[in-house]
């Protein structure tokens, strides 16, 4: 079983995974959490391969840039990244929309 650090919410979200800034790929984040997300996409990376990631938060004009992110793992069930290196004004972005998804969570 897995233990994780940080606890992942359900999401349905659009995202751009951004390989060494030419590639652009779409996709779909369906959990995500404080350091990392699940994404569904066409393309099939490798494992370690580092990729940026625009995510686009509800309400929001600009997506949150995640600018050094690793896959981890991919499969049936999508990408597994890693966020690696996040700037402090995506990371207060994103960490106050995962305070919102706490409130609304199951359980809470």
């Amino acid at each position: 079983m897995v233990t994780r650090k940080h606890r992942r919410f359900v999401v349905t979200l659009p995202s751009t995974l951004v390989q060494r800034d030419q590639f652009r790929h779409k996709g779909s984040v369906r959990d995500l959490s404080a350091k990392g997300c699940r994404v569904e996409s066409l393309i099939s990376p490798f494992t370690g391969m580092q990729v940026s990631l625009l995510l686009q938060l509800p309400g929001e004009s600009q997506p949150v840039r995640i600018e050094n992110a690793a896959v981890r793992w991919c499969g049936s069930q999508g990408i597994g990244i890693e966020f690696l290196v996040v700037a402090e004004p995506e990371q207060a972005r994103l960490g106050h929309f995962i305070q919102q998804l706490e409130k609304t969570a199951p359980g809470n």
